[in-house]
């Protein structure tokens, strides 16, 4: 909302010295976001005069049309004569009033003006136009051209208004009462503690049986509607210039006088408008829901069809208008124009101000994507009191500045209703606040608003018709709040109980951190919103519990309303965004929680706000979320080793991926299972699925490896990307934090090695849980340190897995033998479960 200085001092008496910076740094001590002041003609310097077009001369030979004109500018000019000016535009005649401005003068944006010769002749100044003043669109695209009683020489920085102060108020929602000047004024007043005028303060006549006639169907969708007529207006009457500048101030384009009076009325009070031709509307004027498939042409001359819910204006002829939306084609006031033969101007209107849904018109607006100045006020809430004076200021307008007469006919049509009362404990605003205002000082600050209060100790409180987001005690406690200055409020930080610290699950998910950040990752915090068409680009089966997701209501994005079931598309993006702006070497990693819908929906209560929830209110509303395991993922890309003086370097590969999920399982204390896997995707031939025993059963809780080819062409991810996922409640639940001190023997530790022969597809970790089953409480550690594959040693389809096996015992020095038979045990127990020989 674009409010003009000037035009709030009419209805509040600042001080003269106060400044748009003064004004905002007062309305957003009061809760107002006034985003900007804005300096109109701050670099304007004149002369800037009225002048008189005498002679114009069209210049021949030129690309373009070009016109050499004089101009009578009074004594302006020092001299009294003629000012010469060379001007191409065409909208002016020989006698019309124009601006002018004079050289030595500086217009809006630094433009100095001189005397220059242009097209062969010297131009004095220049003929200027709305833009080039600064003023934004008149209508006219071209010369300003004045009223014909305008004086001569007369300062036109004055006569245009073009030096002001703009506030732009970036108004929320539940604030329409500030989409006007009405309620920016009446909050500027509060603030300075003065007295407001309130320009809907008028002598309405009540209604009576010889107005337009209105039949109101659904009293729920409009529950006032107030008709007005004026007749005999002239149809040469333009909008003054006073008007014109305020609405362009405010960011409205002036377009007749009739049009430009009901926009006017609207940033004035708050309350839409509308103007009917009266001699285009045919019956009575209704207002009810459309029917199914009915079609409307709206001021914009796009052709709609409506919906059953959509609230519109209609006459005989069927719908006329959008109700608090645009109006109707058939029905739009005609301006008059001379140089069109047959073009008959409005003379007569009908002036509409009715009170709508809030909720209909949202709705309608969204439907057929047609956002207007009325809707955004009645969506945010209108002031249904004021459509009387609305109709009332605007027939005064209309017959002051055209001409017109007010027909004494008065239709009302307004539905039963009571105004709206809370109640209220004295002190709410205290409890709230944690500061003791007292009884008077929440009193007077309500009153202030427009709020009736009555009671001692509990009060009841009469919200004004003006504030329809005043429903419940917590928002009277916020009125006597920010009114009393949020800056004044306590800056109290809460007291922890002394000795917790952190939990036992905080302090693992930071060692996880700092312990995947020690091996070289970055952590990347992604947003918890996905689409669902990402697990088809993932390549997850069309049953995979991975795909139930939960839905927002209402999401930040329509293209991602669901919430993630895993942390890998976020990362996956990241790796896709840093690698596209050319870093290609990464290793990312994040911590987070994933969203698991249950089976039975449940609706969570609402919590108390004056107490701390028990524990069965934190119960219920866990209950009704959905389950929020936290998660631990890594993605990899690029080089994991560079190279340099010192070696060649290598890139990532599915075993840097592994050795992640070994880094967090150790963190955890938890012992991880690896084997041969296959799931979504990862690389069918390079995936290994993580398990750990909980309970006695063997779970997995993540998988590790290269990403499938087909999965990095879809997502545009780099060539052998890897991928670690794993489920860290599991993890925290089987594993065992307690620090555990290397155990270190005085008995000297006896080494055997052995080279197995296995088919190819026989997995390593498969021949390593039986060795290490085999070898028994002897075995200390056992290491795979060679892979070899040769078709003509091996045989084809055949591999050499080569361990280093450790044997020590903690009460006495091994023996060769005791050494020895314990690697044939191993060895004998590989050959019975994986038909593994001895190499050699």
């Amino acid at each position: 909302m674009r409010v003009p200085l000037s035009w709030l001092r009419e209805y509040v008496d600042l001080p003269a010295t106060e400044t748009g910076r003064d004004v905002q740094a007062k309305l957003i001590s009061a809760g107002l976001e006034v985003e900007t002041v804005e300096h109109l003609g701050a670099d304007l310097k004149g002369p800037l005069v009225v002048g008189q077009v005498l002679t114009i001369e069209e210049l021949e030979g030129f690309k373009k049309p070009i016109r050499f004109c004089t101009v009578d500018v009074g004594r302006a000019n020092g001299t009294g004569e003629p000012q010469e000016i060379v001007c191409g535009a065409r909208n002016f005649s020989v006698g019309d009033k124009v601006v002018v401005v004079l050289p030595g003068a500086t217009l809006p944006g630094g433009f100095s003006i001189s005397a220059r010769k242009t097209y062969g002749k010297v131009s004095h100044g220049m003929i200027c136009s709305s833009d080039e003043l600064g003023m934004g669109d008149d209508g006219s695209h071209g010369i300003i051209v004045l009223p014909p009683e305008t004086e001569v020489g007369k300062d036109a920085v004055e006569l245009l208004e073009l030096v002001d102060e703009v506030l732009d108020i970036a108004v929320t929602a539940n604030r329409g009462d500030c989409l006007s000047i009405r309620g920016v004024a009446r909050e500027t007043a509060i603030a300075y503690g003065l007295p407001l005028r309130d320009p809907a303060l008028l002598d309405v006549p009540g209604p009576n049986a010889f107005g337009y006639p209105v039949k109101v169907s659904d009293p729920a969708g409009c529950d006032r509607f107030t008709a007005r007529t004026v007749t005999g207006l002239s149809p040469e009457a333009r909008s003054p210039i006073w008007l014109q500048r305020r609405l362009q101030k405010v960011g409205m384009r002036p377009i007749s006088l009739a049009v430009d009076v009901t926009n006017y009325v609207m940033m004035e009070l708050g309350q839409p408008l509308h103007a009917y031709d009266r001699h285009q509307v045919q019956g009575a004027i209704g207002v009810r829901r459309a029917q199914e498939g009915e079609k409307i042409v709206t001021l914009d001359g796009v052709e709609r069809k409506l919906h059953a819910e959509d609230l519109v204006i209609t006459d005989d002829r069927g719908p006329i208008g959008l109700a608090g939306v645009m109006g109707g084609a058939d029905t739009e006031i005609a301006d008059h124009d001379p140089f069109e033969e047959g073009a008959a101007a409005t003379t007569d209107v009908i002036i509409e101000a009715a009170h709508f849904d809030q909720v209909s018109v949202a709705r309608t607006a969204r439907r057929h994507k047609l956002s207007s100045e009325a809707s955004r006020r009645f969506e945010r809430g209108v002031d249904p009191q004021a459509a009387a004076a609305a109709a009332q200021r605007t027939v005064d307008l209309l017959v002051l500045l055209a001409g017109g007469t007010a027909e004494a006919g008065v239709t009302e049509v307004v539905a039963p209703g009571a105004p709206h009362t809370v109640t209220m404990a004295a002190d709410h605003p205290d409890k709230v606040a944690g500061v003791t205002y007292g009884r008077e000082t929440v009193v007077r600050r309500l009153q202030e608003v427009g709020c009736d209060v009555y009671g001692q100790d509990e009060l009841i409180v009469t919200v004004p018709s003006w504030r329809p987001d005043l429903t419940d005690p917590n928002d009277l406690a916020e009125e006597v709040i920010r009114l009393e200055g949020y800056e004044n409020l306590p800056s109290t930080l809460p007291r922890p109980p002394a000795g917790r610290g952190l939990t036992a699950r905080q302090r693992l998910h930071r060692r996880i951190g700092r312990a995947l950040a020690g091996a070289g990752y970055v952590e990347a915090l992604n947003y918890p919103f996905v689409s669902e068409q990402v697990f088809d680009q993932l390549g997850l089966e069309a049953d995979d519990p991975a795909r139930r997701v939960v839905k927002l209501v209402n999401p930040l994005s329509d293209e991602e309303p669901a919430l993630r079931t895993s942390l890998l598309p976020g990362l996956l993006a990241a790796l896709r965004r840093n690698d596209g702006r050319g870093s290609h070497d990464l290793a990312l990693f994040e911590t987070g929680l994933v969203f698991q819908p249950r089976d039975a929906a449940r609706v969570a209560a609402n919590l108390p706000v004056d107490r701390r929830p028990s524990p069965d209110d934190i119960a219920a509303l866990n209950a009704a979320l959905p389950d929020q395991p936290r998660h631990v993922a890594v993605v990899l890309a690029g080089a994991r080793e560079q190279a340099g003086w010192w070696g060649k370097g290598r890139p990532a590969d599915w075993a840097d991926a592994v050795e992640a999920a070994r880094t967090v399982a150790r963190e955890a204390g938890a012992e991880l299972g690896i084997r041969k896997g296959q799931y979504g995707p990862w690389h069918p031939g390079r995936c290994a699925e993580l398990t750990v025993t909980v309970d006695g059963a063997e779970r997995v809780v993540g998988h590790a490896g290269e990403l499938h080819p087909r999965v990095l062409k879809t997502l545009g991810l780099p060539a052998r990307s890897c991928a670690m996922e794993l489920d860290l409640d599991v993890l925290e639940r089987v594993g065992d934090t307690v620090p555990q001190a290397p155990s270190i023997s005085t008995f000297p530790v006896a080494t055997q090695d052995v080279a197995l022969v296995v088919d190819a597809y026989v997995p390593a970790a498969d021949v390593e849980a039986a060795l290490r089953e085999g070898a028994g409480e002897l075995l200390e550690s056992i290491r795979l340190f060679d892979v070899y594959e040769n078709a003509e040693q091996l045989g084809e389809g055949r591999k050499s897995l080569a361990y280093a096996l450790r044997f020590r015992a903690n009460d006495r020095t091994l023996t060769v033998d005791e050494a020895s038979a314990a690697r044939e045990a191993a060895v004998a127990l590989a050959t019975d479960r994986t038909g593994a020989v001895l190499r050699g």
